[in-house]
């Protein structure tokens, strides 16, 4: 017979062992995940941050664009700029206050200067610079530019001293001559000046200068990194490069200023500048180190100028992996210690009763229980088995039947389970259905009181209004605030016929009308509203579907609120308008769905709605869909909404038609 091994030590040493080999893997693992992972997803973080930083620059320099056209584009403007009309000039200096730019100046069509709008005193002289010249050519052009200080000192001297720069020596810069920066980045636009027949007669261009002028790179701190701090410092900087110079940033130096004038390295200057290519990883910036991205600013010609950075400091990071460094070595260390103890003590109190279980198994098994195992351990493990030999033979008939008996009872728990479930859910769609409905008549009823009140006062005003608007000549100095009052008043008209078609106070004017020409319609009105160059217009049409019947024009507005919506979400990005149609029911009644690809509605938002005055836009009344939603109802039809954020929006209303049965009945 074989050397007895008791449980106890078997137990212990089952338990210790691979505590050990866990802790052996998990050092490496921790080690690996934490040093490597962390930093790589850190630094993946700061590439998104530059694309993030891109498109900020980006969204200013449309800023700038679109000041331009809406200034040089009307004919009006063009030929009373280049005649130096006071009331023009006076346009220019509000647009150059209001709209904080560095540069505003219009020239004629030989690219001689008419006037600054910066600087009155100087004109005469001629500009010469490419997007001068491709204005005048009768190209509008956008980008970053380069100024000389010559061409800085023509449009004002207060321009050349602030984009005069100091450089200070940093180490791996590359080595340069000169002490200071004194060419300026611009970031300008520059338009053509037509006049009625079309012709070029001049060009307006405006800019901001970049040089110290730290609000855009602050304003890509603040978005991107909100402000986030690693004991009292910025964690996220940004930073524009005028080559290898920093000419604007939020990197600080020691003594806690501002870093302009530091240079780049000549590594990254290489590879950003000369290559024109991106650089993404870690580096030393200023006075610490940084995860970084870098990538070139190129010109209106495609010449790479400059830079733009973003960067995360690397301490905060490098403090929470010695942090979970620490913290796994110690509950690794400690679970250990406390893994020995428990398995030395369980072992203990597990081999105790296995020989107290055999004494009672024996007892409990007298009688004809003749089921046999085979035994092949020695230990007490062994011993109990043979006594369980002894019980399994009386126990199995019961433990079948009582096996038996709980499986059936578990299948009829789990019928009431259902189909009790499937009332409280009938039961709380019901629920909120009469809620919704009470709230809808209520609010109803306050909203159609409200309309009516407002009504009258709005249309005296809206008439006195309208008489001053004729008694006023239109170069009166309040002629504007008369034109928005009487705007806004057409937008409370607007709100307060909102809230009657709300207060369900219109009657149906049923007649049968084709739902895909009302669709059509609707899209070419609305190309006229807002700008649809980037979406794309998909037709899924069902052309078997014949004649709809229902209220033309509650539907069209139904129909126009959602292909609205659909089109404000994409853009400015663009996207796919998806408009599909398919018979429903036995009648004439048919589904539309308006599907869009933008930016979706979040879930919390979802159930929301079709609540009165519920709305997200900082413009909207919040009644547009609730109106659509008691339209279709009144319809005895439904609506119903689908959305995933970030992939689009996707409305299916059903009408249900008119049974031909039932029209010929009645």
């Amino acid at each position: 017979m074989l050397g007895r091994f008791p449980i106890r030590a078997k137990l212990t040493v089952g338990s210790v062992a691979p505590l050990f080999v866990a802790f052996f893997i998990c050092s490496l693992a921790g080690l690996y995940i934490i040093n490597d992972k962390i930093a790589s997803q850190a630094q993946e973080k700061v590439r998104t941050d530059l694309n993030s930083a891109r498109e900020i620059y980006r969204n200013e320099l449309e800023r700038i664009r679109e000041l331009m056209d809406l200034t040089a584009t009307n004919p009006y403007n063009s030929s009373s700029i280049v005649a130096g009309e006071e009331s023009i000039r006076q346009l220019l200096r509000n647009r150059l206050q209001n709209k904080h730019l560095d540069i505003l100046t219009a020239v004629d069509a030989t690219g001689k200067v008419l006037y600054r709008a910066h600087s009155p005193q100087l004109r005469g002289d001629r500009q010469s610079t490419y997007f001068v010249e491709q204005a005048l050519k009768g190209v509008a052009v956008t980008g970053t530019s380069v100024l000389t200080p010559e061409q800085l000192s023509q449009e004002g001297i207060t321009l050349v001293n602030r984009a005069t720069i100091p450089l200070i020596s940093t180490p791996h810069a590359r080595p340069r001559t000169d002490k200071s920066e004194r060419s300026g980045m611009v970031m300008v636009s520059a338009f053509p000046l037509k006049n009625r027949d079309g012709k070029v007669i001049g060009a307006l261009y405006g800019g901001i200068l970049l040089n110290n002028n730290n609000a855009l790179v602050d304003k890509i701190k603040d978005i991107v990194y909100e402000g986030v701090k690693f004991r009292g410092t910025d964690v996220g900087s940004a930073t524009i490069f005028l080559g290898d110079a920093r000419i604007a940033t939020n990197v600080r130096t020691t003594d806690g200023a501002r870093a302009i004038g530091t240079r780049v390295s000549q590594e990254v200057y290489q590879r950003v500048i000369v290559e024109k290519k991106k650089w993404i990883r870690r580096a030393f910036v200023v006075n610490d180190w940084y995860f970084t991205a870098y990538e070139p600013i190129l010109d209106l010609q495609g010449k790479a100028v400059g830079s733009l950075y973003v960067g995360m400091l690397e301490k905060p990071y490098t403090h929470m992996q010695k942090s979970v460094n620490s913290i796994l070595y110690l509950v690794l260390f400690l679970t250990s210690l406390i893994g020995i103890a428990v398995s030395g003590f369980i072992g203990t109190l597990l081999a105790r009763p296995i020989k107290e279980l055999e004494k009672l198994a024996h007892r409990v098994a007298r009688g004809e229980r003749n089921l046999q195992i085979e035994v092949h351990s020695t230990d007490e493990v062994g011993d109990l088995a043979e006594a369980f030999n002894l019980m399994t033979r009386a126990l199995g008939r019961q433990e079948a039947e009582i096996g038996l008996l709980h499986r059936a009872l578990e299948l009829k728990i789990e019928e009431r389970t259902a189909q009790l479930s499937d009332k409280t859910r009938l039961l709380a769609q019901t629920q909120a259905d009469l809620a919704r409905a009470e709230k809808l008549a209520d609010l109803g009823i306050v909203a159609a009181g409200v309309a009516h009140e407002i009504n009258t006062p709005l249309a005296i005003i809206r008439g006195n209004t309208e008489v001053l608007e004729m008694c006023l000549p239109a170069e009166h100095p309040n002629h504007e605030e008369v034109e928005i009052i009487s705007q806004q008043t057409e937008r409370m008209a607007k709100i307060v016929g909102n809230l009657l078609t709300f207060a369900r106070q219109k009657s149906l004017n049923q007649r049968q009308f084709m739902v895909h020409e009302v669709l059509d319609d609707i899209v070419a009105q609305i190309r006229h509203q807002v700008p649809m160059d980037a979406i794309s217009v998909k037709w899924e049409y069902d052309l078997n579907l014949g004649p709809v019947t229902g209220d033309t024009d509650q539907l069209r507005q139904v129909f126009s609120n959602i292909i609205l919506n659909a089109v404000q979400a994409m853009l400015p990005a663009g996207g796919t308008l998806r408009l599909t149609t398919r018979p429903h029911g036995p009648g004439n009644g048919c589904i539309i769905q308006i599907c869009d690809t933008g930016k979706g509605i979040d879930a919390e938002h979802l159930e929301k709605i079709f609540t009165p005055f519920f709305t997200t836009k900082d413009s909207g009344t919040g009644l547009g869909l609730s109106v659509s939603y008691g339209i279709v109802k009144d319809h005895g039809g439904d609506i119903r909404v689908s959305s995933t954020p970030g992939m689009g929006t996707c409305f299916e209303i059903e009408l249900p038609g008119v049974d031909p049965m039932e029209q010929h009945e009645g």
